[in-house]
């Protein structure tokens, strides 16, 4: 479910830009220093490996962070990729100039910033390797072409990171949209009017009224701030999804499809594995029909994130193990608590290691330190198997890649 059309007085694209200039987004603290922790879809070692399997051999790529706002995720991989060349974009000159303040003074060197819609990338002369865009394509007045355009200035082999709304973990964000729309009447678009209008709805509700629950219950802590607040209920524009319209955008690009980049939310196992049976015959489905049955089953999913490329791509799958045994190894940097027992790993999740992840990273760590290992050299010092490799690369804990004369 939609909210209401835009008034016809002002084009969709200004009045987006008009929004996020009176209410810049995100609204995150600046620091004089690198934003803390790490985000592996930000990470392009993670993130390329996550897509094929394998680290990749150039960490020297060209990144576009298509609607970037105040810049947070552009910090991020600026710092996080040190060797990339970063551009981001965006409709709003007010949150441009944010996410310069903010990457100058975090010393994001290698980032550059310019007021451009995704619509004119036409005017940049040179491909890219990773397109981050996230929040993005729901708000424009043309999903289908905007993303058509993003994958035209994707080099061969690249990716894409996509993020769009869910429209049944938003059902009731709809309802309260259209309810502020409709009581602004002809003021719509006054965007501080909205808030107003908006919180005063929220605090005459019932205490039991749904609307209100789901707010008190799931965004309240973010929404106290305006900016948040403004972009979840008084945006001009919003294009939710489900998964039928949201492989119907997909294919429209005419790029690969690598999967959800969290990965865990559509997992079967997840709602269904109490009941083995059940399970078994909901497997049988095809992936599309898997996908349809965990959205319908779990309504709190709220968004769609997922990775794309563009063919050629390679892919690893390490199930040889002549090629196993001659990759590179090393430690997933996105992990938090390391050197311990008991770690954060890539998503920020809780994992107590094994005595054999213990054993590989510290592995990794000591071989980093001098000169890259291969599997091979690392199986020859320890008790570690080649299912152990394989289990912690699944996990994420660990990086392969290949020698430059693997095909």
């Amino acid at each position: 479910m939609n909210s209401p059309p835009s008034p016809p007085v002002e084009p969709i694209s200004d009045a987006v830009a008009r929004l996020y200039n009176t209410y810049p987004f995100p609204p995150e603290p600046i620091l004089d220093q690198p934003p803390p922790g790490y985000n592996w879809r930000w990470y392009w070692p993670t993130a390329y490996s996550f897509c094929t399997g394998a680290k990749p051999l150039e960490e020297a790529v060209r990144v576009l962070d298509a609607g970037c706002g105040t810049g947070v995720s552009t910090e991020y991989l600026g710092h996080l990729n040190p060797r990339a060349q970063v551009l981001g974009i965006d409709l709003s000159q007010q949150a441009l100039a944010t996410a310069q303040e903010r990457c100058r003074r975090s010393g994001a060197g290698n980032v550059q910033f310019r007021h451009l819609s995704i619509y004119d990338l036409s005017q940049l002369d040179q491909p890219f390797d990773w397109i981050n865009c996230v929040g993005v394509l729901h708000h424009m007045p043309d999903p289908v072409l905007g993303l058509q355009t993003l994958a035209q200035q994707l080099a061969p082999g690249g990716i894409l990171h996509g993020f769009v709304y869910a429209a049944m973990g938003r059902w009731e964000i709809s309802l309260m949209q259209r309810a502020i729309a409709l009581v602004q009447g002809d003021r719509r678009g006054d965007y501080q009017d909205g808030v107003r209008v908006g919180r005063q709805i929220f605090a005459s509700l019932p205490e039991e009224n749904r609307l209100k629950q789901r707010e008190r219950d799931r965004w309240a802590l973010e929404n106290q701030r305006d900016e948040c607040f403004a972009d979840m209920y008084v945006h001009p524009q919003e294009i939710d999804y489900n998964i039928e319209t949201l492989f119907e955008l997909i294919d429209a690009a005419g790029l690969r499809f690598m999967g959800f980049s969290n990965p865990r939310v559509w997992q079967l196992e997840r709602l269904l594995g109490s009941d083995p049976d059940l399970l078994q015959r909901a497997q049988q489905l095809s992936p599309w029909e898997q996908y349809r049955l965990i959205e319908l089953l779990d309504p709190e999913i709220t968004h769609f994130e997922w990775f794309l490329a563009k063919p050629p791509l390679p892919h690893y799958d390490w199930s040889q193990d002549e090629a196993l045994l001659a990759a590179l190894v090393e430690r997933n940097p996105c992990m938090e608590g390391w050197p311990s027992s008991s770690i954060f790993d890539h998503n920020y999740q809780f994992v107590k290691l094994s005595s054999v992840a213990i054993e590989v990273l510290a592995a990794c760590d000591r071989a980093q330190a001098a000169a890259p290992i291969t599997v091979a050299q690392l199986l020859g010092q320890s008790s570690v198997t080649l299912e152990d490799i394989r289990q912690l690369q699944r996990q994420q804990l660990i990086l392969l890649q290949p020698p430059r004369s693997f095909s």
